[in-house]
């Protein structure tokens, strides 16, 4: 079984509570541990869509990293923008990780029934805000590490196995496709999408939640799934 959640913003060793972000966030890490417990067993696979730990410096994330790891099920990240703990380069990382793990950074992993790939994703020209001096440098880079990742994960899904992207930006602004959906529609097998980032509620409203051109697009921000994990759709 494959699960996904995103945005688990968690802050255990310098605790922050998230309720100043609205009541429904109140003790939201017990909440999440609770859902995962009574949903995902052991040889399930968990699939999240970054910003898991408040932390700045590695120790600190590895307290999370470890409530994380005592949680049912095996674990593949990504990164989010919140995610000051993680680099860009995320192999030195590996060898600190809890063995229930797995990391991906502009690259990608054989789960048996599937293979999953992702990077963070960044904001794009269509954003408002978006800065061509500072931002145009990382959306490209982004480009460039999906376009690594899904050759990847090509490789290794063979003609039979569906591949399962995950995004920490949503690739869709105002419900129109961006270059990141553009990149996946590239790919033949592809067939879930997966992102976070998204917490206004009118956000959630206008999110994409559904299949186009074979890819089922999958908002996973914790708040939007109501603090457990959820299955992914598509394949």
């Amino acid at each position: 079984m494959l699960w996904t959640i995103a945005d688990l913003h968690l802050s255990h060793a310098h605790p922050k509570p998230m309720d100043i972000f609205g009541p429904h966030w109140k003790d939201h890490p017990e909440r999440i541990a609770a859902a995962w417990h009574a949903r995902v067993a052991a040889d399930d696979w968990v699939l999240i869509a970054g910003d898991i730990s408040w932390a700045l410096k590695l120790p600190d994330a590895l307290v999370d990293l470890r409530w994380l790891d005592a949680l049912p099920g095996r674990k593949v990240l990504i990164r989010g923008n919140h995610d000051y703990w993680c680099p860009r380069s995320v192999n030195r990382l590996r060898p600190h990780l809890p063995p229930s793990l797995t990391l991906l950074g502009a690259d990608a992993c054989d789960l048996g029934a599937a293979v999953v790939c992702g990077t963070r994703g960044w904001m794009t020209p269509e954003t408002p805000g978006y800065a061509p001096a500072t931002d145009a440098p990382i959306y490209q880079r982004e480009l460039g590490m999906l376009d690594r990742a899904l050759a990847h994960a090509n490789q290794l899904a063979g003609t039979t196995k569906p591949i399962v992207v995950l995004l920490h930006y949503p690739p869709f602004f105002n419900q129109q496709p961006t270059e990141f959906v553009r990149r996946l529609a590239a790919f033949p097998n592809v067939r879930a999408c997966l992102y976070g980032h998204l917490h206004r509620r009118q956000d959630h409203d206008n999110a994409v939640n559904r299949t186009i051109a074979g890819i089922n697009y999958q908002l996973t921000a914790a708040d939007f799934i109501g603090f457990g994990p959820v299955a992914v759709r598509g394949l």
